[in-house]
Protein backbone atom coordinates (compact mmCIF):
# COMPACT_ATOMS: atom_id res chain seq x y z
CA UNK A 1 0.00 0.00 0.00
CA UNK A 2 1.72 3.18 -1.19
CA UNK A 3 -1.15 5.60 -1.50
CA UNK A 4 -1.63 8.44 0.92
CA UNK A 5 -3.50 11.71 0.96
CA UNK A 6 -1.58 14.65 -0.51
CA UNK A 7 -3.07 17.89 -1.73
CA UNK A 8 -2.14 19.52 -5.03
CA UNK A 9 -0.55 22.95 -5.27
CA UNK A 10 -3.84 24.31 -6.60
CA UNK A 11 -5.76 22.87 -3.67
CA UNK A 12 -3.25 24.25 -1.18
CA UNK A 13 -3.54 27.75 -2.64
CA UNK A 14 -7.33 27.78 -2.68
CA UNK A 15 -7.63 26.31 0.81
CA UNK A 16 -5.20 28.87 2.23
CA UNK A 17 -7.05 31.68 0.49
CA UNK A 18 -10.41 30.58 1.83
CA UNK A 19 -9.48 29.45 5.35
CA UNK A 20 -6.07 31.09 5.97
CA UNK A 21 -3.19 29.26 7.64
CA UNK A 22 -2.27 27.23 9.56
CA UNK A 23 -4.89 24.73 8.43
CA UNK A 24 -5.27 20.98 8.83
CA UNK A 25 -7.08 19.12 6.07
CA UNK A 26 -8.36 15.58 6.79
CA UNK A 27 -9.50 13.00 4.27
CA UNK A 28 -12.20 10.57 5.35
CA UNK A 29 -11.68 8.63 2.12
CA UNK A 30 -8.11 7.96 3.26
CA UNK A 31 -9.40 6.78 6.63
CA UNK A 32 -11.60 4.32 4.80
CA UNK A 33 -8.74 3.14 2.57
CA UNK A 34 -6.49 2.57 5.57
CA UNK A 35 -9.12 0.60 7.47
CA UNK A 36 -10.01 -1.49 4.43
CA UNK A 37 -6.34 -2.29 3.79
CA UNK A 38 -5.69 -3.50 7.32
CA UNK A 39 -8.92 -5.48 7.40
CA UNK A 40 -7.94 -7.16 4.14
CA UNK A 41 -4.38 -7.90 5.22
CA UNK A 42 -5.37 -9.14 8.68
CA UNK A 43 -8.65 -10.96 8.01
CA UNK A 44 -10.65 -11.84 11.09
CA UNK A 45 -8.59 -9.56 13.35
CA UNK A 46 -10.60 -7.12 15.50
CA UNK A 47 -9.15 -3.67 14.86
CA UNK A 48 -9.16 -1.40 17.93
CA UNK A 49 -8.27 2.14 16.81
CA UNK A 50 -5.91 3.79 19.32
CA UNK A 51 -7.85 6.98 19.94
CA UNK A 52 -4.85 8.80 21.42
CA UNK A 53 -3.18 8.95 17.99
CA UNK A 54 -5.82 11.36 16.72
CA UNK A 55 -9.14 11.81 18.56
CA UNK A 56 -10.75 13.86 15.78
CA UNK A 57 -14.49 13.22 15.86
CA UNK A 58 -14.70 12.80 12.10
CA UNK A 59 -12.06 10.05 12.11
CA UNK A 60 -13.74 8.24 15.00
CA UNK A 61 -17.20 8.44 13.45
CA UNK A 62 -15.92 7.14 10.13
CA UNK A 63 -14.13 4.22 11.80
CA UNK A 64 -17.19 3.41 13.90
CA UNK A 65 -19.26 3.36 10.73
CA UNK A 66 -16.74 0.94 9.18
CA UNK A 67 -17.02 -1.44 12.14
CA UNK A 68 -13.90 -0.54 14.09
CA UNK A 69 -13.40 -1.13 17.79
CA UNK A 70 -11.50 1.37 19.95
CA UNK A 71 -8.49 1.40 22.26
CA UNK A 72 -9.10 4.03 24.95
CA UNK A 73 -6.58 5.13 27.56
CA UNK A 74 -8.40 7.55 29.86
CA UNK A 75 -11.68 8.67 31.40
CA UNK A 76 -11.82 11.47 28.83
CA UNK A 77 -11.60 9.12 25.87
CA UNK A 78 -14.23 6.79 27.31
CA UNK A 79 -16.63 9.68 27.95
CA UNK A 80 -15.99 11.13 24.49
CA UNK A 81 -16.77 7.90 22.67
CA UNK A 82 -19.76 7.17 24.89
CA UNK A 83 -21.21 10.61 24.12
CA UNK A 84 -20.80 9.78 20.43
CA UNK A 85 -22.96 6.71 20.92
CA UNK A 86 -20.19 4.10 20.74
CA UNK A 87 -21.03 1.10 22.90
CA UNK A 88 -18.71 -0.02 25.72
CA UNK A 89 -18.43 -3.46 24.11
CA UNK A 90 -16.41 -1.79 21.35
CA UNK A 91 -13.80 -0.38 23.75
CA UNK A 92 -10.79 -1.77 25.57
CA UNK A 93 -9.26 0.32 28.37
CA UNK A 94 -5.73 -0.36 27.22
CA UNK A 95 -3.70 1.76 29.61
CA UNK A 96 -1.61 -0.61 31.77
CA UNK A 97 -1.74 1.87 34.66
CA UNK A 98 -5.24 3.23 35.18
CA UNK A 99 -6.29 6.30 37.16
CA UNK A 100 -9.02 6.23 39.82
CA UNK A 101 -11.17 8.48 37.62
CA UNK A 102 -10.55 6.19 34.64
CA UNK A 103 -11.78 3.13 36.51
CA UNK A 104 -14.76 5.08 37.84
CA UNK A 105 -15.78 6.11 34.33
CA UNK A 106 -15.21 2.57 33.04
CA UNK A 107 -17.73 1.36 35.60
CA UNK A 108 -20.18 4.16 34.74
CA UNK A 109 -19.97 3.60 30.98
CA UNK A 110 -19.84 -0.20 31.07
CA UNK A 111 -16.31 -0.69 29.73
CA UNK A 112 -15.16 -4.09 31.05
CA UNK A 113 -12.09 -5.03 28.98
CA UNK A 114 -8.67 -4.02 30.29
CA UNK A 115 -4.94 -4.52 29.93
CA UNK A 116 -2.41 -4.58 32.79
CA UNK A 117 1.24 -5.36 33.37
CA UNK A 118 1.83 -5.21 37.13
CA UNK A 119 0.69 -6.64 40.44
CA UNK A 120 -0.45 -3.27 41.76
CA UNK A 121 -3.03 -2.97 38.98
CA UNK A 122 -4.85 -6.21 39.72
CA UNK A 123 -6.56 -5.13 42.94
CA UNK A 124 -7.60 -1.81 41.40
CA UNK A 125 -9.36 -3.51 38.49
CA UNK A 126 -10.94 -6.24 40.61
CA UNK A 127 -12.40 -3.71 43.03
CA UNK A 128 -13.71 -1.33 40.35
CA UNK A 129 -15.00 -3.90 37.83
CA UNK A 130 -15.47 -7.30 39.53
CA UNK A 131 -15.12 -10.08 36.98
CA UNK A 132 -13.69 -7.75 34.33
CA UNK A 133 -11.89 -9.31 31.37
CA UNK A 134 -8.16 -8.66 31.38
CA UNK A 135 -5.21 -9.15 29.06
CA UNK A 136 -1.71 -9.20 30.52
CA UNK A 137 0.71 -7.06 28.55
CA UNK A 138 4.02 -8.79 27.84
CA UNK A 139 7.26 -6.88 27.35
CA UNK A 140 8.81 -7.13 23.89
CA UNK A 141 12.36 -5.94 23.25
CA UNK A 142 12.47 -3.81 20.10
CA UNK A 143 14.94 -0.92 20.32
CA UNK A 144 14.58 -0.37 16.56
CA UNK A 145 11.06 1.04 17.00
CA UNK A 146 10.72 4.80 16.53
CA UNK A 147 8.99 4.97 19.92
CA UNK A 148 10.02 2.09 22.18
CA UNK A 149 6.97 1.68 24.42
CA UNK A 150 8.50 -1.31 26.19
CA UNK A 151 10.82 0.96 28.15
CA UNK A 152 7.71 1.90 30.15
CA UNK A 153 5.21 -0.93 29.70
CA UNK A 154 4.99 -4.73 29.68
CA UNK A 155 5.61 -7.52 32.17
CA UNK A 156 8.71 -9.67 31.77
CA UNK A 157 7.75 -13.11 30.39
CA UNK A 158 9.13 -14.73 33.56
CA UNK A 159 6.56 -12.83 35.64
CA UNK A 160 3.55 -13.79 33.51
CA UNK A 161 2.46 -16.99 35.36
CA UNK A 162 2.49 -15.25 38.74
CA UNK A 163 0.51 -12.23 37.49
CA UNK A 164 -2.07 -14.37 35.71
CA UNK A 165 -2.56 -16.42 38.86
CA UNK A 166 -3.03 -13.32 41.04
CA UNK A 167 -5.60 -11.90 38.62
CA UNK A 168 -7.55 -15.17 38.68
CA UNK A 169 -7.42 -15.30 42.49
CA UNK A 170 -9.04 -11.87 42.64
CA UNK A 171 -11.92 -12.92 40.42
CA UNK A 172 -10.89 -11.32 37.15
CA UNK A 173 -11.58 -13.03 33.84
CA UNK A 174 -8.08 -13.75 32.55
CA UNK A 175 -8.80 -13.74 28.82
CA UNK A 176 -5.36 -13.62 27.24
CA UNK A 177 -2.20 -11.70 26.52
CA UNK A 178 -1.23 -8.58 24.64
CA UNK A 179 1.95 -6.90 23.46
CA UNK A 180 3.06 -3.77 21.61
CA UNK A 181 6.32 -3.88 19.68
CA UNK A 182 6.66 -0.08 19.63
CA UNK A 183 5.52 2.63 17.30
CA UNK A 184 6.53 2.87 13.62
CA UNK A 185 8.17 -0.54 13.48
CA UNK A 186 9.56 -1.02 9.99
CA UNK A 187 10.09 -4.80 10.23
CA UNK A 188 8.01 -7.82 11.18
CA UNK A 189 10.84 -9.33 13.24
CA UNK A 190 9.66 -8.04 16.63
CA UNK A 191 6.07 -9.15 15.93
CA UNK A 192 7.21 -12.65 15.02
CA UNK A 193 9.33 -12.94 18.16
CA UNK A 194 6.46 -11.64 20.32
CA UNK A 195 4.03 -14.11 18.77
CA UNK A 196 6.49 -16.95 19.44
CA UNK A 197 6.93 -15.90 23.09
CA UNK A 198 3.18 -15.52 23.60
CA UNK A 199 2.53 -18.99 22.16
CA UNK A 200 4.68 -20.51 24.86
CA UNK A 201 3.07 -18.40 27.58
CA UNK A 202 -0.40 -19.35 26.29
CA UNK A 203 0.49 -23.04 26.46
CA UNK A 204 1.77 -22.71 30.03
CA UNK A 205 -1.34 -20.80 31.11
CA UNK A 206 -3.72 -23.24 29.49
CA UNK A 207 -1.97 -26.14 31.21
CA UNK A 208 -2.56 -24.23 34.46
CA UNK A 209 -6.29 -24.14 33.76
CA UNK A 210 -6.69 -20.66 32.29
CA UNK A 211 -9.23 -20.04 29.52
CA UNK A 212 -6.79 -18.17 27.29
CA UNK A 213 -8.71 -17.11 24.21
CA UNK A 214 -7.50 -13.64 23.08
CA UNK A 215 -4.17 -12.36 21.76
CA UNK A 216 -3.80 -8.61 21.18
CA UNK A 217 -0.85 -7.83 18.89
CA UNK A 218 -0.98 -4.09 19.55
CA UNK A 219 -0.16 -1.48 16.94
CA UNK A 220 3.08 -0.02 15.62
CA UNK A 221 2.26 -0.60 11.95
CA UNK A 222 4.31 1.99 10.02
CA UNK A 223 3.34 4.78 7.67
CA UNK A 224 5.44 6.31 4.84
CA UNK A 225 8.44 8.36 5.86
CA UNK A 226 10.69 10.71 3.87
CA UNK A 227 13.80 8.60 4.50
CA UNK A 228 12.70 4.96 4.56
CA UNK A 229 11.00 2.56 2.16
CA UNK A 230 8.66 0.27 4.06
CA UNK A 231 7.08 -2.93 2.76
CA UNK A 232 3.93 -2.84 4.88
CA UNK A 233 2.25 -5.52 2.76
CA UNK A 234 5.15 -7.90 3.31
CA UNK A 235 5.20 -7.14 7.03
CA UNK A 236 1.52 -7.88 7.43
CA UNK A 237 1.84 -11.08 5.40
CA UNK A 238 4.56 -12.29 7.80
CA UNK A 239 2.37 -11.42 10.79
CA UNK A 240 -0.71 -13.03 9.25
CA UNK A 241 1.15 -16.27 8.53
CA UNK A 242 2.69 -16.38 12.02
CA UNK A 243 -0.73 -15.91 13.61
CA UNK A 244 -2.28 -18.61 11.44
CA UNK A 245 0.48 -21.02 12.41
CA UNK A 246 0.70 -20.23 16.13
CA UNK A 247 -2.82 -19.07 17.02
CA UNK A 248 -5.25 -20.66 14.54
CA UNK A 249 -8.12 -20.91 17.03
CA UNK A 250 -7.54 -17.73 19.05
CA UNK A 251 -9.40 -14.41 18.83
CA UNK A 252 -6.89 -11.82 17.58
CA UNK A 253 -7.00 -8.09 18.28
CA UNK A 254 -4.80 -5.27 17.00
CA UNK A 255 -4.55 -1.65 18.13
CA UNK A 256 -3.55 0.45 15.10
CA UNK A 257 -3.30 4.18 15.74
CA UNK A 258 -0.62 5.72 13.56
CA UNK A 259 -1.50 3.52 10.58
CA UNK A 260 -5.15 4.56 10.62
CA UNK A 261 -4.62 8.29 10.93
CA UNK A 262 -1.04 9.14 9.99
CA UNK A 263 -1.69 9.46 6.26
CA UNK A 264 -5.10 11.15 6.47
CA UNK A 265 -3.99 14.71 7.30
CA UNK A 266 -2.19 17.52 5.50
CA UNK A 267 -1.02 20.71 7.19
CA UNK A 268 -0.87 23.96 5.26
CA UNK A 269 1.42 26.49 6.91
CA UNK A 270 3.05 29.71 5.68
CA UNK A 271 6.26 31.65 6.09
CA UNK A 272 5.71 34.60 8.45
CA UNK A 273 9.34 35.60 8.93
CA UNK A 274 12.72 35.20 7.27
CA UNK A 275 16.19 36.19 8.40
CA UNK A 276 19.87 35.32 8.43
CA UNK A 277 21.19 34.32 11.85
CA UNK A 278 24.91 33.69 12.23
CA UNK A 279 25.19 33.07 8.52
CA UNK A 280 22.32 30.54 8.50
CA UNK A 281 18.95 30.90 6.81
CA UNK A 282 15.96 30.88 9.16
CA UNK A 283 12.26 30.75 8.30
CA UNK A 284 9.52 31.33 10.85
CA UNK A 285 6.20 29.55 10.23
CA UNK A 286 2.72 30.19 11.60
CA UNK A 287 2.69 26.68 13.08
CA UNK A 288 5.30 25.31 15.45
CA UNK A 289 6.32 22.80 18.11
CA UNK A 290 3.43 23.77 20.33
CA UNK A 291 1.02 23.05 17.48
CA UNK A 292 0.94 20.36 14.81
CA UNK A 293 4.72 20.02 14.84
CA UNK A 294 4.52 18.72 18.42
CA UNK A 295 5.32 15.32 16.89
CA UNK A 296 8.92 16.46 16.42
CA UNK A 297 9.32 16.17 20.21
CA UNK A 298 6.66 13.72 21.30
CA UNK A 299 6.85 11.33 18.35
CA UNK A 300 10.44 11.81 17.08
CA UNK A 301 8.94 12.47 13.66
CA UNK A 302 10.65 14.09 10.68
CA UNK A 303 8.21 15.89 8.39
CA UNK A 304 8.20 16.29 4.64
CA UNK A 305 7.94 19.96 3.64
CA UNK A 306 6.53 20.47 0.15
CA UNK A 307 7.21 24.03 -1.08
CA UNK A 308 6.18 23.51 -4.72
CA UNK A 309 9.39 25.30 -5.74
CA UNK A 310 12.35 24.10 -7.76
CA UNK A 311 15.98 25.13 -7.62
CA UNK A 312 19.07 24.61 -5.53
CA UNK A 313 18.33 23.60 -1.94
CA UNK A 314 20.04 25.20 1.04
CA UNK A 315 20.32 24.11 4.69
CA UNK A 316 17.60 25.90 6.62
CA UNK A 317 16.30 26.30 10.17
CA UNK A 318 12.53 26.34 10.67
CA UNK A 319 11.01 27.89 13.79
CA UNK A 320 7.46 28.32 15.04
CA UNK A 321 5.55 31.48 15.95
CA UNK A 322 5.78 31.39 19.76
CA UNK A 323 8.09 33.51 21.92
CA UNK A 324 9.96 30.43 23.12
CA UNK A 325 13.47 29.65 21.90
CA UNK A 326 12.61 25.93 22.18
CA UNK A 327 10.13 26.41 19.35
CA UNK A 328 12.47 25.25 16.59
CA UNK A 329 11.29 22.31 14.49
CA UNK A 330 14.20 21.66 12.13
CA UNK A 331 17.82 22.63 11.64
CA UNK A 332 19.72 22.05 8.41
CA UNK A 333 16.52 21.08 6.60
CA UNK A 334 17.27 21.18 2.88
CA UNK A 335 14.78 23.34 0.98
CA UNK A 336 14.67 25.76 -1.93
CA UNK A 337 14.89 29.40 -0.71
CA UNK A 338 11.51 30.76 0.40
CA UNK A 339 9.89 34.15 0.70
CA UNK A 340 7.50 35.81 3.10
CA UNK A 341 3.99 34.45 2.54
CA UNK A 342 5.07 31.26 0.78
CA UNK A 343 2.86 28.26 1.52
CA UNK A 344 4.23 24.90 2.68
CA UNK A 345 2.35 21.62 2.53
CA UNK A 346 3.10 18.99 5.19
CA UNK A 347 1.58 15.58 4.31
CA UNK A 348 1.34 12.50 6.55
CA UNK A 349 0.83 14.55 9.70
CA UNK A 350 -2.26 12.88 11.15
CA UNK A 351 -0.69 10.91 14.01
CA UNK A 352 0.41 12.38 17.34
CA UNK A 353 0.34 15.93 15.97
CA UNK A 354 -2.91 17.82 16.53
CA UNK A 355 -3.59 15.30 19.33
CA UNK A 356 -0.75 16.77 21.40
CA UNK A 357 -0.98 20.37 20.18
CA UNK A 358 -1.47 23.13 22.75
CA UNK A 359 -2.61 26.75 22.90
CA UNK A 360 0.63 27.94 24.51
CA UNK A 361 1.36 31.64 24.13
CA UNK A 362 -2.26 32.22 23.07
CA UNK A 363 -1.91 30.63 19.64
CA UNK A 364 -5.03 28.68 18.72
CA UNK A 365 -4.78 25.12 17.49
CA UNK A 366 -4.85 24.86 13.69
CA UNK A 367 -8.46 24.65 12.47
CA UNK A 368 -9.51 21.41 10.81
CA UNK A 369 -11.56 20.95 7.64
CA UNK A 370 -12.66 17.72 6.00
CA UNK A 371 -11.41 17.51 2.43
CA UNK A 372 -14.47 15.71 1.08
CA UNK A 373 -16.70 18.48 2.52
CA UNK A 374 -14.82 21.33 0.83
CA UNK A 375 -13.43 19.74 -2.34
CA UNK A 376 -16.38 20.52 -4.56
CA UNK A 377 -16.74 23.97 -3.05
CA UNK A 378 -13.22 24.84 -4.17
CA UNK A 379 -13.53 23.13 -7.59
CA UNK A 380 -10.13 21.42 -7.29
CA UNK A 381 -8.69 17.94 -7.28
CA UNK A 382 -6.32 16.48 -4.71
Amino acid sequence: MNSYFKLSQEAVGKLAQRYETPLLVLSMEQVERNYAFLAQQLPGVKLYYAVKANPNEGIIRKLAELGSYFDVASDGEMRFLTEMGIKPERMVYANPVKTPSGLKVAKETGVYKFTFDSESEIGKMAKAIPGGSVLLRVRVENPKALVDLNKKFGAHPDDVPHLLDLARQQGLDVAGLCFHVGSQSASSDAYLEAIRICRGLFDDAQHAGFNMRILDIGGGFPVPTITETIDITGMLQDIREALAHNFPDTEIWAEPGRFMCGTVANLITSVIGTQQRNGNQWYFLDEGLYGTFSAVIFDHWDFELETFKSGEEIPTTFAGPSCDSLDIMFTDKMVVPLELGDLILVPNCGAYTSASATVFNGFAKAPIVIWEDVRELLHVKE
